[in-house]
């Protein structure tokens, strides 16, 4: 089953998510700030992580940083979550690694599912 870590601050929202994720038949680990997203991300191992950039402590960007420069985790897929909907934003978190970028106030909890599977679904491709 395929593990998803939800790094969000917001209680609500992270619970709508995770509600969401579990629904769909993803296993689902969380953390509510960047320094125990970064923690998770080495322990859950999960296979995709959907990431916050406005965090207690370190920022969403800070946390995607760190996880890129450790080869470890560095291949796990990222998507961020932000209501910073500025271009720059949004480049600068894509040119770090990140998968995709979703604005909060864009979508649904469904869409978010669809850009779940869609950064999920390559990696079920059987290998050549």
């Amino acid at each position: 089953m395929k593990k998803i870590l939800v790094v969000e601050d917001d209680k609500f929202l992270r619970e709508l998510i995770s509600q969401k994720i579990l629904k769909e038949g993803y296993d689902i680990a969380e953390a509510v700030d960047g320094e125990k997203g970064i923690e998770a991300v080495k322990k859950e191992k999960p296979d995709l992580v959907l990431l916050d950039l406005i965090l207690p402590g370190i920022d969403g960007f800070e946390v995607l940083a760190r996880i890129k420069a450790d080869p470890e985790i560095s291949n796990v897929p990222v998507i961020i979550l932000s209501n910073l909907g500025q271009k720059d934003d949004i480049e600068k978190g894509l040119k770090m690694g990140a998968s995709d970028y979703l604005i909060k106030a864009h979508f649904t909890p469904g869409e978010i599912i669809e850009k779940v599977r869609s950064v999920l679904k390559p990696e079920s491709a059987p290998a050549q």
